[in-house]
């Protein structure tokens, strides 16, 4: 790659493809060794996000073995996001399904698995609802202790949400008892946000400039954001957002992010208007240890060349 050695990393994501989720599924293949793809439902039923993850690995070229984990939320039915994405997550493209199966082995069991054979090595990034990872610390607690890094696309830290109640973010307000089980046993992950997701928006004329120029990743990414980038547009958006492609940027290059703070952070799952809010303890006055390395601002440029590198534009 141009510009920047290539490091590469031992990386399962845990996902729910989405549009989003496929932008940073595209980034991961260009810059780690993606070990496996744990998959959940979230934007749309756990049929269609298994589909759409085959269909990735088909679309890329490689070989990464795809995990079907849990179709519900923990505890309560959440609503999905279809009407951003397409009833198939993909935009409603009529795409022609891959020809491979996802493996028998269920998502939580081969994070577990995973944690075992590259331990001390592998980066954990999570950019779907939290069921699969609340359920594989649920079978061993442990496993944080084999992690190197979890990266976590979710919350909005000052209460600015697009889900459900006021202050919840998707993927946390989807399934926020998984949300907060791993927030309250992982001793530290970092913290992408959806406010932070709203700071780095893309330019919409110069993002679809930079998928014309794109390879084959590039075309379909194109083709399967059409619907989204349209919807943006109809609700008056200056800028395309894309929350999980920035949480994976910061899981690729960790020096990319230029500012950050160390906070405590929990989940509220009992308020009647604030069901899913990310709470962040900005004074530290609980006297509770920081759990969260709270992303807050990226090199923007570093950022949009990732995105080009991804779909063969850079």
């Amino acid at each position: 790659m141009k510009g920047r050695e290539v490091q590469k990393y031992k990386m399962l994501i845990d996902t729910d493809p989405g549009v989003d989720d496929a932008m940073a599924i595209l980034m991961a293949h260009d810059r780690a060794e993606v070990v496996g793809l744990s998959v959940a439902a979230g934007n749309v039923g756990i049929e269609h996000t298994v589909a759409n993850a085959l269909k990735l690995v088909e679309v890329i070229g490689a070989t990464t073995p795809v995990y079907a984990g849990c179709a519900t939320p923990l505890v309560h039915s959440a609503a999905d996001a279809a009407d951003v994405h397409g009833s198939d997550g993909f935009g409603d493209t009529g795409y022609t399904p891959s020809a491979r199966e996802a493996e028998s082995e269920h998502a939580a069991l081969a994070i577990l698995r995973a944690s075992h054979e590259f331990a001390g090595s592998l980066v954990l990034v999570a950019l779907a609802p939290l069921t699969n990872l609340a359920l594989a610390l649920k079978l061993d607690p442990d496993l944080p202790l084999r992690v190197a890094r979890l990266v976590v696309m979710g919350g909005a830290v000052s209460g600015r949400g697009n889900y459900g109640t006021v202050p919840a973010e998707f993927n946390v307000g989807f399934d926020p008892e998984a949300a907060h089980v791993v927030f309250s046993q992982w001793p530290r992950f970092t913290l992408v946000d959806w406010e932070a997701t709203m700071r780095h928006g893309l330019d919409f004329e110069r993002f679809e400039a930079m998928l014309a120029k794109g390879d084959a990743r590039a075309k379909f990414y194109d083709s399967i954001t059409a619907k989204t980038r349209a919807w943006s547009r109809e609700r008056g958006r200056p800028k395309l957002l894309i929350a999980d492609a920035l949480a994976m940027a910061v899981a690729l290059q960790p020096d990319i992010v230029t500012h950050a703070e160390e906070h405590h952070v929990g989940v509220e799952l009992d308020g009647r208007i604030t069901r899913g809010a990310t709470v962040v303890d900005w004074q530290d006055r609980l006297g509770k240890r920081a759990n969260a390395h709270i992303v807050l601002d990226i090199d923007q440029a570093r950022f949009e060349g990732l995105l080009a590198s991804a779909v063969g534009a850079a």
